[in-house]
């Protein structure tokens, strides 16, 4: 078999079954271990997967630049944003993660209504220049372009002084095995630190992200209060006791 069809097959169990084990396709096609591994290797440098211990899992399509992500899943978003929005109560204190579907929640907060925000994102806090009683604090640091979030040594020692009702996580793929994944090593950090500060954690998770994974873990499933989604969002089976679950 050559190594374009194999690749084609690899692709198309991966899509059917979710999952691939190395070691269970290389016995169905009497092929050995590491030819199946480097395929797999060379389909995740296409970005075509995310290679994970044993095989490999669907790879999220959220890791795109932010001007594609912004243009992506609109009403989908808008949805999920009105719903973070409406877990926000007079007084409450929030953090709010950077991403486009975070913006929402944002977007969609009453300007009448007091509460106080703190994130590392310029663009999440330029959202409330309208909004007259609001307190919004920006977190400082070095600018991830990718997301447009500030991290590095100042947004931790800032984020260190906090305690937070609500985190809006943002996330780019929610696996039953993985968890909660991003694409990027330092970002996963900072979220896994916001985390710790908060009371509770909520994601707002488009469709796309469901069942896929990233290259770094942020946390497990069963360490978020609530997961927003699609109320039509196929949503993939936890072994553990996961969030509340709320489709919209």
């Amino acid at each position: 078999m050559l190594t374009e069809q194999r690749k084609i097959l690899l692709l198309a169990h991966l899509q059917k079954r979710g999952r691939i084990v190395a070691k269970k396709m290389s016995e169905k096609w009497n092929l050995s271990e590491d030819t199946i591994r480097r395929d797999l290797r060379e389909l995740a440098a296409e970005g075509k997967l995310q290679r994970v211990h044993g095989g490999a899992l669907p790879a999220s399509p959220a890791i795109a630049n932010l001007a594609t992500r912004r243009n992506s899943a609109g009403d989908e978003k808008a949805r999920l944003g009105r719903a973070g929005a409406e877990l926000i109560t007079p007084s409450m204190t929030v953090f709010i993660d950077g991403g486009t579907t975070n913006l929402e929640v944002a977007q969609h907060i009453p300007l009448d209504l007091p509460v106080t925000v703190f994130t590392h994102s310029p663009i999440i806090a330029a959202a409330f220049e309208a909004h007259d009683v609001a307190k919004v604090v920006l977190i400082g640091g070095t600018v991830f372009k990718h997301s447009m979030v500030a991290m590095g040594p100042s947004a931790v020692e800032m984020i260190l002084q906090l305690r937070v009702d609500l985190f809006f996580l943002g996330v780019t793929g929610v696996h039953p095995d993985e968890g909660l994944t991003t694409g990027d090593f330092d970002e996963a950090q900072i979220k896994r630190l916001i985390a710790s500060r908060a009371a509770e954690t909520v994601a707002l998770v488009t469709s796309e992200k469901l069942a896929t994974a990233s290259a770094f873990s942020i946390l497990p499933i069963k360490s978020i209060a609530k997961l927003i989604i699609a109320k039509d969002a196929k949503l993939p089976q936890f072994d553990v006791a996961g969030p509340e679950v709320i489709r919209v």
